[in-house]
This record gives structure tokens, sequence and C-alpha cells, in this order.
């Protein structure tokens, strides 16, 4: 197939794709119907046509509506997906941060279910485990919506994009200091955060010691040692060798 032909198919493609507040309404009455698990999968292949034909404004009007609807209704592990989906489209569209993103995301930031963890333990301990294992569910989940926002200030570090990176965190301990709600200590919030100060400065070594003090906590996800890899390399030019690469090199050398 011709070039030109490729690119005449993108455009006719992009064409045909209707306005989304049709398939936003469509897609919000199944989830009110309690197709919950239908509704997800049409919310992640909607947005994923339009954000294939770059079409990111509406595919994050789709995916913020997912989120945001899903979690009303109680369905958090959807509401979750939808969320990181959100924000890996912000950094792919190349959105810069604003006032107006930043709003955007705290809507469905709040919307993830917030339980009170019970005093004590009364006489009626299975209604109190009940609620304690219920609470400590909706902090997993509400976990999950936080890290889902670490990535995509990984995303824009990625990009070379410190500056917003460094809003976005900024933001966040905001959101949650007026919400009176202490901002989290993890140790990949930790890494996060000395991560932005090493990337202001020319030191590549000690990049790589932070890298390997908390190897445990970004080994979890392979999606963090890949974005490293890509901020390693924006920020100090430094590739990782194919190790196929290392080995024909010493080879040759012999």
């Amino acid at each position: 197939m011709s070039r030109s032909l490729s690119l005449n198919m993108r455009s006719a493609s992009r064409r045909d794709l209707p306005p989304p507040q049709k398939t936003i309404e469509k897609l919000e009455n199944m989830v009110e119907g309690e197709n919950y698990y239908e509704a997800q999968q049409m919310y992640k292949s909607t947005s994923a046509r339009y954000i294939t034909c770059q079409k990111y404004k509406e595919g994050l009007d789709i995916l913020q509506s997912g989120a945001s609807v899903q979690l009303k209704h109680g369905q958090v592990t959807c509401g979750a997906e939808l969320a990181v989906l959100f924000v890996d489209t912000l950094v792919k569209g190349q959105f810069p941060y604003n006032e107006e993103t930043f709003g955007r995301i705290r809507k469905i930031y709040e919307a993830f279910p917030r339980i009170s963890m019970p005093h004590f333990l009364g006489d009626d301990y299975d209604d109190d485990g009940q609620k304690l294992s219920e609470a400590i569910s909706a902090a997993k989940v509400r976990a999950e919506g936080c890290s889902s926002f670490l990535k995509a200030a990984l995303r824009y570090l990625s990009l070379g994009n410190l500056r917003d990176a460094n809003l976005l965190m900024d933001a966040m301990k905001e959101q949650l200091k007026s919400a009176d709600l202490q901002f989290p200590t993890t140790d990949l919030i930790q890494f996060i955060m000395y991560l932005l100060q090493t990337l202001e400065r020319d030191a590549y070594p000690l990049f790589k010691t932070l890298r390997q003090k908390y190897k445990t906590s970004t080994d979890r996800d392979a999606v963090f040692e890949e974005v490293l890899d890509e901020i390693a390399a924006k920020f100090y030019g430094v590739r990782q060798q194919n190790p196929l690469e290392g080995l024909f090199g010493e080879m040759f050398k012999m």
C-alpha cells in the first residue's frame, strides 16, 4: 500500500468517527442498566478508535465519562482502569499541564470511594470486620488511582517535560491537603519525588543510584522500568544496550 493511499484511508477514518456525545450517553445508559462489563469493554475499544486517529480530546471525553460513571456505581476496578487510560492519553496527546487538565484528573480522583476506617472492633466482630475489610479495599483502590497519576508524571518525564511533571505532583499535594488527606509516603512516591530533584541537575550517577535503591518498588510494574529507560535517554543521553549487541560486540573484539 502506498504512503498516499494509507494517509487517505486514515483521513477518511477520522471523518467517519462521529461526535462522541451519543456514544457517551449510550454507554452511560448501559452502566445505569448494570451492564458493567460490556460497557467497560466498549469504553476501551471506542476510546481506542479515537486515540488511534489522534482525536485525543474525544478519546479523553469518553474515558473521563467512563471512569466517573463506573466509580459512581461502585465499579472501582473498572473506574481505576479507565483512569489509567485517561492519564496515559493525556501524555500521549502531549496535553500541557494546566488548570483544565488537573481539574479533569481531580474529578476522577474525587469519584473514588472514601470509606472511613472503623475506630474499634465492637462485640459484633463480623459486622465490624466487614467494615474493616471494605475500608482496606477502598484504600487500595484509591492507591491505584494515585498510582495512575504517578505514571502520568513519569510519562511527562519520558518526554523530557520536567516542568509539567513537577506541576502535576505539586497540584496533587495541594488537592490532598485541601481535602484534609495526607500525601501518601510509599517508597514509589518517595522515589518519584527524589527523581524530580535529581533530573534538575546533571547527575546521572545519582540517577543510577536512585534506581538501584528503589528497584524493588519499580520492578513491580514493567511500565516503570521501560519509562525510566526513556527518561535516562532523554535527560542523560544514555540508552539501554541490547544484550545481543553487547554479546556480539565482545565477540568482535576477540
